[in-house]
């Protein structure tokens, strides 16, 4: 019994590490929206890209400059206390889902509505590697919950076991 809870108990700690680290990769990194119209560029033969990729933190056009998006946490906002910074992030983390599910059926509409002009048909939009780091950690942390949940009944029943003997 020992060894299993050893072996939960580094399951739970590689699963937490784990989604920490794809956590921190996947905010911190500009690979959330992408957006690719280099099929469009080609046709109109401009010199101008057209082609970005987002982050939570700033846009970024490709072989150019990227854009900082507002910044709530920026050091000359001295007025915004510590849970004021934590309701942000949860609604900064909520409307990032409400986006999500949104611009896929924005999407869908503006396709519909082009109709015959087919302008979208040049251009691929599509959530990048960075999303799929927040869903990797999102993952790992569920697995983290439910290996303490495990560990935690198995010390319970060991404790049981032990008060009848």
């Amino acid at each position: 019994m020992k060894g299993k809870r050893h072996l939960v108990s580094w399951s739970a700690a590689l699963f937490g590490v784990l989604g920490f680290v794809f956590l921190v990769a996947a905010i911190g990194t500009d690979f959330w929206y992408l957006v690719d119209a280099s099929k469009l560029e080609r046709l109109s033969n401009s010199t101008e890209r057209l082609s970005s990729h987002s982050g939570l933190w700033r846009t970024c056009r490709f072989q150019s400059t990227c854009q900082p998006m507002v910044n709530p946490f920026k050091p000359d906002t001295e007025n915004i206390t510590a849970s004021h910074k934590q309701l942000l992030t949860l609604i900064t983390l909520a409307g990032l889902s409400l986006y999500i599910s949104y611009s896929a059926a924005a999407l869908k509409e503006a396709r519909f509505l082009m109709g015959t002009n087919r302008l979208l048909d040049h251009i691929n939009i599509q959530f990048g590697w960075s999303l799929a780091f927040a869903w990797f950690s999102f993952v790992a942390e569920v697995l983290t919950g439910l290996a303490f949940l495990l560990m935690s009944r198995m010390i319970g029943l060991e404790r049981r076991r032990d008060r009848s003997i």
